[in-house]
């Protein structure tokens, strides 16, 4: 019977996970360390000492207001077409169409496989075709008024299709997260039209994937280069850039400022996101 007995299992020992926090340590300096640099490179003027002359003058900077005007309606434009676009056609595919998700997918994801490079080059080579083969057709005023310094629509073309992989992911990932067939089809047993039912109905529940797709696509805008410096535009990253050869520390502070202002942004939209999880998850605990 001695022989039969066995001793109780022990529990390892939990090893000491040290890599954890040097994972951490390395990520943070690797993102903080640059963003330090800057910081202390607006603030530190050689022979004057701490000042803060660069943050106070990004205001009355040359070009900074109209830049950044040009810019947020830019974004906001952007953000108009890509739902246009995409929220009735993901919501008419998963409902009517099933089998053309894929399809409408490896259609969005197409510009992640052209370079920024490329598909402005590709603009620019339609822009200087235009004028002269469409220089007798309606379409010649057409070509002239998208290339307007004012508000160029050719940019907003361009942030579109760049915009269109992360869009589709964050609605994607939002939909698939909602019974769409049983929301619709209780909205329509209680006398709704289609569009009231997607209206009043769907897009409430995609709250929250609306707004990561507008944050991304924001972001994508503010931060883009490439498109405006071939083009010939000036949106807020190209006169970042541009007053850098003259104010360094001005371009330094306003990047800073930018990137911060996104980070709170994302903050904002993850709390926001966790709290309506928070709650959506209590009331389903409450009502069973």
């Amino acid at each position: 019977m001695a022989a039969l007995t066995t001793k109780p299992a022990t529990r390892p020992r939990p090893r000491p996970r040290y890599w954890r926090g040097v994972v951490a340590l390395v990520a943070g300096l690797y993102f903080l360390g640059p963003l330090l640099a800057s910081v202390i490179f607006t603030v530190d003027v050689p022979g004057q000492g701490f000042t803060l002359g660069a943050y106070t003058g990004i205001l009355g900077a040359d070009g900074f207001l109209a830049s950044l005007r040009l810019t947020m309606e830019l974004a906001v434009a952007t953000i108009a077409v890509v739902f246009l676009l995409l929220v009735p056609a993901m919501i008419a595919t998963r409902l009517a169409a099933p089998r053309l998700s894929s399809l409408v997918e490896i259609v969005c994801s197409l510009p992640l496989v052209v370079p920024s490079v490329a598909l402005t080059a590709g603009f620019v080579s339609v822009l200087r075709w235009g004028p002269t083969k469409l220089s007798r057709t309606p379409f010649y005023e057409t070509i002239l008024q998208i290339q307007n310094p004012s508000f160029p629509v050719v940019l907003v073309l361009v942030y579109v299709l760049m915009a269109l992989p992360l869009a589709y992911r964050t609605l994607d990932a939002g939909l698939r997260a909602v019974d769409l067939s049983t929301l619709v089809e209780a909205a329509r047993n209680c006398g709704a039209s289609p569009a009231r039912a997607v209206l009043q109905v769907v897009l409430p529940n995609l709250r929250g994937a609306l707004l990561n797709t507008a944050f991304l696509t924001l972001a994508l805008v503010l931060g883009e280069y490439t498109a405006g410096a071939i083009l010939g535009f000036t949106p807020f990253a190209v006169w970042i850039v541009g007053i850098g050869g003259s104010q360094a520390q001005v371009s330094v502070a306003v990047s800073v400022l930018s990137l911060v202002l996104t980070w709170v942004l994302l903050l904002i939209l993850a709390a926001a996101g966790r709290g309506r999880s928070f709650r959506k998850s209590r009331t389903s605990q409450e009502t069973s």
